[in-house]
């Protein structure tokens, strides 16, 4: 296990991903923040959680799309079991974990003891949207949601 220090990049070379993240938190009515839209090339952490490396659940979430195409999580519901995740650290540290799963759910069924549930383990939830977007109400109904462990 890593001490508690805020992470600052996240790396998923299967998909390409190699990105700048900012703490999230939540917003009046309880759900977890997102970044902003106008920097859908973001993640965002969500900083009352566990850091990753920490033992618990770090979660974070990024935008699957923008006005201008493709985001940061575009391709998160291609990661496999095995692939590998690296989260560069404030301290210098990098935080390796191995995709365990990955899963859709619909937003009403979210697996929320799953996702932010804590553990003596560290480990990694990474969290976009899916399923079919819906232009009558701007939203996507499902989530894809990463699962991964710390590797040792």
């Amino acid at each position: 296990m890593l001490p508690r220090s805020e992470p600052v990049r996240i790396t998923i070379p299967r998909i390409g991903v190699d990105a700048d993240i900012i703490p999230v938190a939540t917003d009046s009515n309880g759900a977890l923040e997102v970044p902003p839209l106008d920097h859908p090339e973001v993640a965002g952490w969500y900083r009352p959680g566990a850091a990753p490396g920490e033992a618990g659940n770090a979660v974070m979430v990024g935008h699957v799309d923008s006005q201008n195409g493709p985001a940061v999580f575009f391709e998160l519901g291609r990661l496999r079991p095995g692939d590998g995740v690296q989260v560069t650290r404030a301290d210098g540290r990098v935080a390796r974990f191995t995709v365990d799963g990955v899963g859709a759910y619909p937003k009403e069924r979210f697996p929320t003891e799953r996702v932010y549930g804590g553990g003596a383990d560290a480990r990694l939830r990474l969290i976009t949207c899916g399923g079919r977007f819906n232009p009558r109400t701007g939203n996507y109904p499902d989530n894809i949601v990463v699962f991964a462990t710390a590797t040792r």
